[in-house]
């Protein structure tokens, strides 16, 4: 650090010229410099490039620094950059006896950030990591700087000649202090610390006496010198403007509570509302007992000065102008000026009047359509005009008015996609416009469409555009005159605005409110007659409007307009005009006088004496007074009186709300105020007397308006009038308002026409207020202040933030190294109903990853400590990304819009959810045990039973189930050999659709034979051994499986592996052969020579691999006999499986269990040797491997086997095969689902071309061991819908470790349901979410907040019993409860195969007993969440049909908060966050939530998945995210069923394996 920032000091060094030195330079070199400096803004030249010039440029006189020897310089900067300062105001340098107070100063917010900053000087933060393609694409514009022909008011935008320091690179050492105290740090304690007081006259220079010491030409050359070479003027409001060029963000007033304020004290009711309120509800924050209130007494209304009586007062507007354009005619109304400067045209008088009516003239008489006018008097226009054209502007604005027509002026549309053109298109179809006049020149630069037609912009009506020029319009008849009649309530036009949340409202101004406000504005100002104004503000609207084009006509003024390109070329070119016009009167913002601070040391030769008045239009913004300040600081001496600044309040609705007179009115002296922040948190205004650095200095803006009567109402609810001491809502009543919103009515009431009441409820007045939207108090002298806007209003846990104040603590931070000045947004986002502050910052392209996360981490500390308010969320996006307003600076609803759609892209975030997020549920208190007997007794009170449930007895089914003589499969097999020898049982097809091989009864009969004796004979294995079967899918498989019974071995089926990715499946193979203690493989030829290949050995250790023997291709023998077990409780097979938290399972399934399992599905899915099924599973365990190698061999039926991996490579071919085969009853799995869902989404027009028609499907189900997935079995069911596919087919089952069959849900169509067996359609229920989280069961109305849909398991399968138990006591529960499924069948595994030896461990996982009530019966339990319900369908017997209701695995549950979430539920909202999140999983690490995101877009939306999935866990889990991990798609691990495996993704995650491409790490 240290070093670099030494080189960076040597470098500014050798390119900046000392102050003295920049007034030696030739003209000719200043005039290179200014180049150079465009050249740069303009990104014509690279910053090295730009360096290496003006070094050449620079280095002829620049002088040597002498005596110091230059290690010692470098060692002081070291020490400068690598120490934390104390805070600056000690070592202050003696003051000139004229400096301001030291409580104004303009750097005073940067020392007490500075301050605040020194306490967190240890506190270390984790970096976010992030993958190096997605820092480089972050960096895409690192040579472009900021964009600048959108005009942007910002870094880069202007020509600056000589210009200052805006921020110190680091704090600085005492040694270097005093100049440190000089380079402008900020702004005054309020302000955006930007615009600053360290002029020459600001103090005395008494500390450059020792001017040869090395440190004082140090000084001289810091305090001129620029940090950041391509910065530009920053924009003193630091806060952009928004679309509308109104300079603070926009708040939506919607009027009543304020946004997640009150609404937080709506409790949550708990779960079951019996958990003793813990958990559930969103904590209510408690107001502070010590928080200030306010003690004043009710404050009165305030009446302006009566509005004085003038005799030749025009009736109206129009009657003016037609007064001066016939009476006075040559006399000059407007200048236009070029971007150099040089006047372009100056409209009279009397031009204005004759052009203006022939324009109206034409839109009246020479436009139309089907022969019927296009326009009726009383029609909205749209004014579309450049801002460097004033004069055309003018002369539409009032040929409106003269035709009647009612002028709409709006921004020119750059781009089809300009931030909030939408909304603008919105306010003119609302308005009913259909013509948009515009210039000659500004039309041919609109976007156009291929027909050459101006397109059309997203969200705009069809507009007719028509341009204005000589040439279009023609010259009425000598009898046609406009009718010019008296003000009336008529609307005269429609000014629009945008709320905070980017919706844009049209304001009408009636004819009779904008003459009365000319009236009051004249008065109040003083105009007279022929006076000069210069105007530097958007005269489209605002105080532009009012002053350059109303009220300048009312007093035949001239007006010259300063466009904004021409303030961006040369700054000082409105002080200029003032200068050579001699003007009276200048309109200006705080940001025009920053900006010409910045430039002025070139001209010598100005004079600002003629000024009378200096009216800053947004004098009412808290930061505007340090431009004030400084402004006058520096031109005092070229004339200017510091009574002329004359700073207003305004807003679009009520218009010039005050304004400080000039002097000649004998008004009292300009007051300021040093307020308490903290306080004014709570809306109480109370002086600051010694907190010093968190105050906010302010300074009035005048007295209220001639005519109005004004009152401060609270912001919230019923508009009370507040107290003295209380800030509220400055409310006016006056003639000079607008009077509506344009088409809505409602907010019009809200807004318009308040009623403002006193404490006990009895109105103020008898006339309406209209809000003005500004927050402030009346203070002393009756002087109006202003603390903010309702715009910028932020109401965190029930205290108010200013938007601009938050961002002027930002940018007090040292930003010019890391972010753009003029770039940053603050706006605020309701999550879990509170407001969450968000700072959003273009960061310079140069600013390195460290660097840039170093300064977001201070940003936040300085922040917390200045405001007492922490940040939510921090992001840094690359430069020119911000959506810009037309006028410059960031358009904040936009932005904020972006934000919370994800589509800011971010190159940087910090997320503090963790500092932040107060108001979350009380952890659940776990409440002692309640026991056993009192459990029973509390249900039966309740009247909830017992949650236990079974399928039908299997003793009492009749059937002619031949299989049932025989005791074991192979003696069942060889039954059927011999009774129905060619009867087909398998057939498996293979990718193309076509059947790959097939086997009959006996043929398989055969085939086992063959394989029993190789055992037998090559393999010399005895009986008991435990064989690995490593095969393909298929009827090999099959086969083996039956020769390994035939001779008394136990089979092992294990999945082969991968051929392309040994590495990963190849160990699992070693592990299940290893652990299950097999004696011998049983392979295919090529999977034999695989698994000793030289790629398998660099897996695994190819020596160990027991005995392994192809079975290709066997002799032709036949086994002398067929091995009996001597008991059926002996082992058949074991069934080895991952589970999904990684774990390796194999369970010991005896001869009688198997047999019980395959005549449970017969049963139940009635299956018979003349039915077809088709299975698309994997054979490799639970119940595929029981469907695909047993059923059909017990029940004589035929499967057709589809490997799931074919469908990789043709998706159709299990349904093309269903459709083929007209099978009834198909089972597949999720990801084979999933498959079919994505992949032939679109394609059903094609299969059915190809006859696919799948209205034979009875029941497709499918197999897992989880909870039903609903979202992909209804999106199955609806796409398939158009091949015929019931609605009804689809179901689903589930089975587990302990027993692989729990749940079948065979549905019956038609005609079958009369075979007795018919079960009713899988139930749905809603259950609330927050209950489950307390293992309780509630139902609610589907669509009801936090509900979550669930599907029925299927039905329990025969001889099969379930109960739902506590896992902890190992109680019985009732219905309304969650618990452990636990079971009771004679199919159920008889136990873990383990090689280590821990079956004690788990002997309770299949044989438990109840602790209390049932105590006899043993159950198995399944390590699943459940809970059963009684449906009212009935089933064929008539008995009322139990439910069970899978919710998930115990395993996998997370304890967060004392209370239980299920990861599916949470990675559900997670994916339904972004369009680009494909998949999700989470798990926990230490005590954090980590949230796991594939992404399936471009890496640069990777950063704007952080918030999104931060907020939506906190808005519906009350959980909050502590790491989020971006990954590319497929890294989240899933086993062969489809299931994820969080574990596996846990592991990889902590050992670093994932490849991320982003980290968030949240605070």
């Amino acid at each position: 650090m240290a070093e670099r920032s030494s080189t960076g000091l040597m470098m500014m060094m050798m390119v900046e010229p000392s102050p003295a030195l920049a007034l030696t330079l030739p003209a000719e070199v200043r005039e290179k410099l200014a180049e150079l400096e465009l050249e740069l803004s303009e990104g014509d030249i690279t910053q090295k490039g730009y360096e290496k010039k003006r070094g050449k440029l620079l280095a002829p006189y620049i002088p040597q620094i002498q005596g110091v020897d230059p290690s010692l310089q470098v060692d002081h900067r070291i020490q400068a950059s690598s120490q934390a300062a104390p805070p600056t105001s000690k070592h202050n340098k003696p003051r000139a006896a004229n400096s301001r107070d030291e409580r104004f100063r303009s750097d005073l917010h940067t020392e007490a950030v500075q301050a605040a900053l020194a306490k967190y000087k240890e506190r270390k933060m984790p970096m976010p990591s992030k993958r190096r393609s997605v820092l480089v694409q972050s960096s895409v514009e690192a040579c472009t700087p900021p964009d600048t022909s959108s005009a942007s008011e910002d870094e880069g935008s202007l020509r600056r000649q000589g210009r200052m320091a805006t921020s110190s690179p680091y704090q600085p050492h005492p040694t270097v202090e005093h100049w440190f105290n000089r380079v402008i740090q900020g702004s005054s304690t309020s302000s955006s610390a930007s615009s600053t007081s360290s002029h020459p006259g600001g103090r005395s220079h008494s500390a450059n006496a020792t001017s040869g010491s090395a440190a004082t030409v140090l000084a001289d050359l810091m305090a001129h010198t620029q940090l950041d070479n391509h910065c530009a003027p920053p924009d003193v409001t630091g806060l952009s403007e928004r679309s509308l060029h109104a300079e603070r963000p926009q708040v939506a007033s919607v009027r009543g509570l304020p946004r997640g304020y009150t609404h937080t004290s709506s409790t949550m009711e708990t779960a079951d509302g019996s958990d003793g309120g813990d958990g559930g509800a969103v904590d209510v924050q408690q107001p502070d007992p010590n928080q200030p209130k306010p003690e004043g007494v009710q404050m009165s209304p305030l009446h302006g000065d009566p509005l004085g009586v003038v005799t030749n007062w025009p009736p109206s507007l129009l009657a003016s102008l037609q007064r001066w354009g016939t009476a006075q005619p040559k006399s000059p109304c407007l200048t236009a000026l070029d971007n150099a400067g040089k006047p372009v045209y100056t409209l009279t008088y009397g031009k204005l009047w004759t052009r203006s009516q022939k324009l109206a003239y034409t839109l009246l008489n020479k436009l139309s359509s089907r022969n019927e006018p296009l326009l009726r008097p009383g029609d909205r226009v749209a004014l579309v005009f450049p801002n460097n054209d004033p004069v055309m502007f003018m002369v539409a604005f009032y040929g409106c008015l003269l035709a009647e027509l009612v002028p709409v002026p709006i921004e020119v549309p750059l781009t089809r996609k300009d931030a909030g053109s939408q909304q603008i298109g919105f306010l003119l179809g609302s308005c009913g416009v259909t013509l948009a006049l515009t210039t000659d020149a500004c039309q041919k630069g609109l976007p156009k469409a291929q027909t050459g037609e101006v397109a059309t912009f997203k969200g705009w009506p069809r507009l007719l555009w028509f341009v204005t020029d000589g040439k279009h319009v023609v010259k009425p008849p000598k009898d046609w005159s406009p009718p010019i009649r008296d003000a009336s309530n008529e609307t005269a036009y429609i000014e629009y605005k945008t709320s905070k949340e980017g919706s844009t409202m049209g304001i009408t101004v009636s004819h009779a409110a904008m003459l009365a406000h000319c009236h009051a504005l004249t008065q109040a100002c003083g105009y007279t007659e022929g006076e000069t104004i210069t105007n530097v503000l958007d005269f489209k609207r605002d105080a532009g409007l009012w002053h350059g084009v109303l009220m300048s006509v009312m007093n035949r003024m001239h007006v010259i307009s300063i466009p904004y390109s021409l303030m961006k070329v040369n700054p000082l070119s409105w002080i200029q005009k003032v200068h050579s016009y001699k003007a009276r009167v200048a309109v200006v913002k705080s940001r025009d006088m920053h900006w010409s601070l910045l430039s002025q040391k070139d001209q010598r030769d100005i004079s600002l004496s003629s000024l009378r008045m200096l009216i800053v239009a947004d004098g009412a913004n808290p930061w505007s007074i340090s431009s004030c300040d400084a402004f006058l600081n520096v031109f005092q001496a070229r004339g200017l009186r510091p009574e002329v600044i004359c700073p207003c309040a305004s807003s679009a609705e009520a218009m010039t709300v005050a304004i400080r007179r000039p002097p000649e009115m004998g008004v009292p002296p300009p007051g300021k105020a040093v307020l308490s922040m903290s306080c004014l948190s709570y809306g109480v205004i109370r002086v600051d007397t010694e907190e010093k650095l968190s105050v906010l200095t302010l300074q009035d803006v005048g007295q209220v308006m001639p005519g109005a009567l004004v009152c401060v109402v609270r912001p919230e609810g019923t508009p009370y009038l507040c107290r003295t001491d209380e800030v509220g809502e400055i409310c006016v009543s006056s003639c000079t308002t607008g009077i509506s919103y344009y088409g809505l009515p409602g907010m019009t009431k809200n807004v318009f026409e308040t009623i403002p009441v006193t404490a006990s409820g009895s109105p103020v007045s008898d006339r309406p207020f209209t809000r003005s939207s500004l927050l402030g108090f009346i203070g002393p002298d009756n002087l109006l202040f202003v603390v903010g806007k309702m715009d910028g209003l932020m109401v965190v846990s029930g205290r108010r933030h200013n938007a601009d104040d938050v961002v002027a603590t930002a940018l007090a931070v040292e930003p010019m190294k890391f972010v753009y000045r003029g770039r940053i947004a603050v706006f605020s986002v309701c999550v879990l109903h509170d407001e969450r502050i968000v700072v959003v910052a273009e960061q310079r392209p140069d600013a390195s990853e460290e660097d840039s996360f170093q300064w977001m981490s201070r940003v936040l500390q300085a922040i917390d400590s200045i405001h007492q308010v922490g940040v939510y969320c921090l992001a840094l996006v690359p430069a020119n990304t911000l959506p810009k307003a037309p006028l410059g600076g960031i358009h904040i609803s936009e932005t904020k819009q972006r934000f919370l759609e994800g589509a800011l892209h971010p190159c940087n975030v910090l997320m503090c959810p963790h500092t932040c997020v107060t108001n979350l549920p009380k952890p659940r208190q776990k409440q002692p045990e309640v026991g056993p007997a009192s459990m029973i007794v509390g249900n039966l009170v309740a009247g909830k039973r017992i949650a236990q449930a079974c399928g039908r007895d299997v003793a009492q089914l009749e059937d002619n189930d031949q299989a049932r003589k025989f005791l074991y499969m192979q003696d069942v097999l060889q039954w059927r050999a011999q009774a129905t020898p060619d009867h087909p049982l398998f057939l498996l097809l293979n990718a193309k659709g076509t059947v790959a091989s097939t086997a009959s009864c006996v043929q398989l009969h055969k085939r086992a034979e063959r394989v029993a004796v190789a055992l037998m004979e090559r393999g010399r294995l005895n009986t008991g051994d435990h064989v690995a079967l490593v095969y393909p899918p298929g009827t090999d498989l099959i086969a083996t499986f039956y020769g390994c019974l035939y001779a008394g071995c136990v089979p092992v089926t294990v999945r082969p592996p991968h051929p392309q990715n040994l590495a990963t499946t190849l160990p699992t193979v070693k592990m299940i052969v290893e652990v299950s203690k097999s004696v011998c493989i049983l392979t295919t030829q090529a999977i034999m020579k695989l698994l000793r290949s030289k790629e398998a050995a660099a897996a695994v250790d190819v020596k160990t691999w027991p005995m392994v023997l192809d079975t290709d291709d066997l002799p032709r023998k036949k086994l002398p006999q067929i091995y009996k077990p001597p008991t059926p409780e002996m082992l058949a097979y074991l069934d080895f499986s991952v589970s999904t938290t990684g774990i390796l399972a194999g369970v010991k399934m005896s001869h009688a269990a198997t047999s019980a399992l395959c005549r449970s599905i017969k049963l139940q899915c009635e299956l018979y040797p003349s039915r077809q099924i088709a299975i698309c599973l994997d054979p490799y365990c639970g119940l595929g491997f029981a469907l695909w190698c047993l059923c059909s061999v017990y029940s004589g039926h035929q499967s057709i086997l589809v490997p799931p991996l074919e469908l990789e490579s043709n998706v159709s071919l299990w349904l093309s095969a269903v459709s083929q085969f007209k099978v009834r009853v198909t089972f597949c799995s999720y990801s084979v689902m999933e498959m079919c869902t994505k992949g032939l989404g679109s394609q059903t027009e094609a299969l059915r071309l190809r006859n696919v028609n799948l209205s034979c499907v009875r029941t497709c189900m499918v197999v897992a061991e989880e909870r039903p997935r609903i979202a992909l079995t209804q999106s199955f069911s609806k796409i398939f819908k158009d091949l015929g596919l019931s609605p009804r087919a689809v179901s689903t089952t589930f089975g587990c470790r302990v027993n692989v069959a729990i749940c079948l849900q065979p549905n019956r169509l038609g005609n079958l349901a009369d075979q007795g067996t018919a079960g009713p359609d899988p139930t749905t229920v809603y259950v609330d979410m927050r209950a489950l989280r307390h293992d309780r069961v509630r139902l609610v109305e589907r669509g009801s907040p936090h509900s979550l849909p669930l599907m029925e398991s299927g039905k329990i399968l025969p001889g099969v019993k379930v109960i739902i138990a506590n896992p902890e006591t190992k109680g019985p529960l009732g219905d309304s409860h969650l618990g452990e499924i636990w079971v009771s069948s004679p199919h159920n595994a008889t136990g873990y195969y383990t090689v280590y030896g821990e079956e004690a461990l788990h002997a309770d996982h299949f044989c438990t007993k109840l602790s209390f009530g049932d105590t006899q019966t043993v159950w198995a339990r399944t390590g699943y969440l459940g809970f059963l319900r009684r449906t009212e369908l009935t089933d064929a017997s008539g008995e009322r049909h139990d439910a069970l209701y899978v919710v998930g695995s115990l395993d996998e549950t997370l304890e967060l908060r004392g209370m239980r979430y299920h990861p599916i539920d949470i990675e559900t909202s997670v994916i339904r966050a972004h369009k680009s999140i494909a998949e999700c999983a989470v798990f926990t690490w230490t005590n954090l939530l980590v949230v796991v995101v594939e992404l399936e877009g471009s890496e640069q939306e990777a950063l704007d998945l952080v918030a999104l999935v931060t907020n939506v866990v906190l808005e519906e889990h009350f959980l909050i995210v502590g790491v989020v991990v971006v990954v590319d798609p497929g890294v989240i691990p899933i086993n062969s069923r489809g299931e994820k495996q969080r574990m596996h993704l846990r592991d990889g995650f902590l050992a670093d394996q994932l490849d991320p491409i982003y980290v968030a790490y949240n605070m």
